[in-house]
């Protein structure tokens, strides 16, 4: 269900069930952690998440799920959140390269990236009315934080789509792209990344969450901004950067600190 390669400092995740969408259920999403792991053990520099087949990921495989016996909380606040938090707290920059349907659970995984590129033709939302359920997987924050809780709530009432062309330009993700040059944009710009300035990305990774999570000011970000710019001066990279521009060359980064 899981695969991956890590190969010249980039680790690259694919779901791999395409017939089912790549739809999840708690032994993928455990595969999923401990591939995140062997990703950082493996010295990766960037990563890329993606799904094999006609789509990224459909959300929770539920084909063999009794609602009277389903523990939500338990897979919801269990495999689900781990296989985010291991996105989103890995010390690299991550990449989802989205097509097709991105829908509950694969919402999630896409939006614990940092960056998320998508087909302009892909499906995101939440079209769970049929099922009695609701978005989960952070989904209802992505939302209200990105379209406002009127947009949202329509969204969710109506069962509707928006493509990947639209979730861009209402501020949801990253850059989308046409469907046959996705996987080939979102791997040169993860390997780019895999090349950079590792340290730097990394304190802005942090930086951003906090402003998200605890929801900071202007000159508290500016302080913060000021403190992690200190604390690159001593890395061989922010070094390496500077001679590199006064020698007029290209820097050779290596995420040394």
């Amino acid at each position: 269900m899981i695969h991956s390669t890590c190969t010249d400092g980039l680790a690259e995740i694919v779901l791999d069930a395409p017939q089912r969408l790549n739809a999840v259920d708690a032994e993928a999403l455990h595969e999923l952690v401990e591939s995140v792991g062997r990703a950082e053990a493996d010295g990766a520099r960037a990563l890329l998440l993606r799904g094999e087949g006609k789509g990224f990921c459909a959300g929770r495989d539920i084909a063999g799920v009794d609602p009277r016996e389903d523990d939500v909380i338990g897979f919801l606040g269990g495999p689900v959140t781990d296989a985010m938090r291991a996105l989103a707290d890995l010390p690299i920059p991550t990449f989802a390269a989205v097509h097709g349907a991105c829908l509950g659970v694969g919402l999630g995984l896409a939006l614990a990236c940092d960056v998320v590129y998508t087909a302009e033709d892909a499906k995101l939302g939440s079209p769970f009315k049929n099922l009695g359920a609701t978005l989960d997987s952070g989904g209802h924050w992505l939302l209200a934080e990105r379209l406002g809780t009127h947009r949202a709530m329509d969204l969710i009432i109506t069962g509707d789509l928006i493509t990947g062309a639209d979730a861009v330009q209402a501020g949801l993700f990253s850059r989308a792209v046409p469907s046959a040059d996705l996987l080939d944009f979102t791997r040169e710009r993860a390997r780019a990344a895999a090349s950079g300035p590792t340290g730097a990305f990394l304190a802005s990774k942090r930086l951003l969450a906090r402003i998200r999570d605890e929801r900071l000011g202007f000159w508290d970000v500016l302080d913060l901004e000021n403190r992690a710019q200190a604390d690159l001066c001593d890395t061989d990279d922010y070094r390496e950067g500077f001679a590199a521009f006064q020698q007029k060359r290209q820097p050779r980064f290596t995420g040394g600190r």
